[in-house]
């Protein structure tokens, strides 16, 4: 599932976060506002609208990438186990998407016959570096914070 991915275009517009990082923030946004407390994945498929099955996969992944904890049980659920500040969007692309890439050009893998020549080569590279600088900055903590008031 992971490796580089090239943020496609669809119908003129560009998607930069799959559903999979999208149900993912999601869930996590819910067990951070837990604070603590087990939730079910029936609660946070219910809460979020995410479809359960879809987030079960997405949970068995954030647990083997230990951002989350489960415990079993009729009264286990799910509960984060690292702190909403630790967890950054560009974490959670990294994990279900991959690394971010604008381009298709061949300068990433191979030697690009016009590469001494290209005008974009550097350009892109940095561009690149500053979606994945903002994405840092971007937490579920800070998401939280831009939430408050809002649920």
């Amino acid at each position: 599932m992971t490796g580089t991915i090239i943020i496609p275009v669809e119908r003129g517009k560009v998607k930069v976060l799959t559903k999979n990082t999208d149900y993912a923030v999601r869930a996590l946004l819910e067990l951070a506002f837990a604070q603590g407390e087990l939730l079910s994945a029936k609660e946070i498929a219910d809460k979020q609208k995410i479809p359960y099955e879809f987030l079960r996969k997405i949970l068995s992944r954030l647990i083997k990438e230990k951002i989350v904890v489960s415990r079993e049980g009729g009264s286990g659920g799910f509960q984060l186990r690292l702190k909403p500040s630790q967890i950054k969007l560009s974490d959670l692309i990294q994990i279900f998407q991959g690394e971010v890439q604008i381009s298709e050009c061949l300068f990433r893998d191979k030697i690009c016959p016009n590469r001494k020549n290209c005008v974009l080569r550097q350009n892109i590279l940095q561009v690149e570096r500053k979606v994945v600088e903002e994405f840092n900055a971007i937490t579920i903590e800070s998401l939280m914070e831009q939430m408050k008031g809002k649920r």
